[in-house]
C-alpha cells in the first residue's frame, strides 16, 4: 500500500496552481473546502504516481464541466412516475450512519433489474446520490460527529444474484467507471452479504484481478452479516436485508426491495430528502424553462483494460456454472415453486 507523502502533496497542489480560472471554480466545487484530502484521494487512486494522479484530477474536472455535473442536483428525472421506476429497479438507499459515522449505504445488486428505464436515467440517478453524499450528506456528518468525514461504507446485498444479471453488466460497469475515474476512494469497505454460489464461484476468479487497494477494501460476510455489521453501526442503521437472519430466502426476497423499512423505497426518509432537494434546486434555479421529461445526459466513459478483462472473467465464470448441468434453471425453478408457496 502506497504511503502518500508531505512532498508528493505539495508537488501536486503546485500543479493545481498552474489550473485555469474556470477549471479552479469547478476544482473548489469538488474538494468542498477540503483540496489536501482530495489531493489524497487522487494519489492514493493511483499509487502515488504524481504525473497519473494529476491527469485523472484534469480530466474529472473536465468530465464535470462538459456534463454539467455541478447542475445534476436540479435536473429531476421526470416525471415522478419515471423516477419511481428508477427507484424500484435500480435498489440503493441510505440506512445509516457508522458509529464513527461513516454515511452506510445499501444497494440491492442481486435484485436490482434496472429494466424499467433507460441507461441515462440510471446513471443520472447514480451520480446524484453520489453527488447528494458529498454536497449534503459527508459536510453534515462532518458537523455532527465533529471531525472530517469523506468516505462512506457500502453494504452490498446479493440476495436473488443470478445468471441472467449478466444482461445488466454493461450498465454496471458504466456505473463502476464513473466512480472509479470520478469518485475515488469515496467507499472505505465494501461489505458483501447474502452471497449465493454464483458470487461465490465468481468471487474466486475475480479477486486476483482486482488492485490489492481494491481487495482489501472487500469483505464477504457470512450470512446476512448482521453480528459483524453490529461491531460497527447500532441496529438502526443496520440495511433492512441485515436485519433478519435467513434473509436471503425466497420467501424475504420478494420483499427486499420493498416494505416499510427498505431503504430503497422512494418513500424512504433519505429518498424522499434527496428528491425534495432536487425539486427545490430546480425550481431555484435561474432557468424557468419547462423540465424535459427523460433524463439528463452524462457522457460515459470507456472502461480500462482491467474493467475489461474482469468483465470478460465474470462472463467466462457464469457460462461455466450455466453448463454444469443445468445449475441456474434448476435452482431458479425451485426459487419459483418456494416464493408459490409462502
Amino acid at each position: 500500500m502506497v504511503i502518500i507523502t508531505q512532498d508528493m502533496i505539495k508537488q501536486f497542489q503546485n500543479l493545481i496552481e498552474a489550473f485555469d480560472e474556470p477549471i479552479k471554480i469547478i476544482y473548489e466545487n469538488l474538494h468542498q473546502g477540503y483540496p489536501t484530502e482530495t489531493i489524497v484521494r487522487f494519489l492514493k487512486a493511483r499509487d502515488g504516481n504524481i504525473s497519473k494522479a494529476h491527469k485523472m484530477l484534469v480530466d474529472c474536472l473536465n468530465w464535470r464541466i462538459e456534463n454539467q455535473i455541478d447542475k445534476i442536483l436540479s435536473k429531476p428525472i421526470v416525471p415522478i412516475e419515471l423516477y419511481r421506476s428508477v427507484r424500484e429497479s435500480q435498489l440503493i438507499g441510505m440506512s445509516g450512519y457508522t458509529k464513527d459515522g461513516r454515511p452506510v449505504i445499501a444497494v440491492g445488486v442481486g435484485l436490482s433489474t434496472y429494466d424499467k428505464a433507460s441507461i441515462h436515467c440510471y446513471v443520472q440517478s447514480h451520480i446524484q446520490i453520489n453527488e447528494y453524499r458529498d454536497r449534503i450528506i459527508l459536510p453534515s456528518a462532518t458537523k455532527n460527529f465533529e471531525r472530517h468525514i469523506s468516505t462512506c461504507v457500502k453494504v452490498l446485498d446479493m440476495t436473488g444474484l443470478k445468471l441472467s444479471h449478466l444482461n445488466q453488466i454493461k450498465l454496471l460497469t458504466v456505473i463502476s467507471s464513473i466512480d472509479d475515474l470520478n469518485y475515488p476512494e469515496k467507499t472505505d469497505t465494501y461489505y458483501i452479504v447474502n452471497a449465493p454460489y454464483v458470487f461465490s464461484a465468481c468471487w474466486k476468479v475475480v479477486k486476483p484481478l482486482l488492485q490489492e487497494r481494491t481487495r482489501k477494501k472487500v469483505q464477504v460476510l457470512s450470512g446476512c452479516g448482521k453480528d459483524e455489521l453490529l461491531k460497527i453501526m447500532d441496529y438502526e442503521s443496520l440495511p433492512h436485508f441485515c436485519r433478519r437472519q435467513g434473509s436471503g430466502s425466497s420467501k424475504l426476497a420478494r420483499n427486499n426491495s420493498g416494505g416499510d423499512d427498505s431503504c430503497f423505497s422512494l418513500d424512504h426518509g433519505f429518498h424522499q430528502q434527496l428528491y425534495n432537494y432536487i425539486n427545490q434546486q430546480a425550481v431555484g434555479g435561474k432557468s424557468r424553462a419547462p423540465l424535459k421529461q427523460g433524463s439528463f445526459h452524462v457522457e460515459f466513459p470507456e472502461p480500462d483494460l482491467m474493467d475489461c478483462k474482469i468483465v470478460q472473467t465474470i462472463e467466462t465464470e457464469f457460462h461455466k456454472i450455466e453448463n454444469q448441468n443445468g445449475f441456474a434453471d434448476e435452482h431458479d425453478h425451485k426459487g419459483k415453486i418456494n416464493g408459490e408457496q409462502h
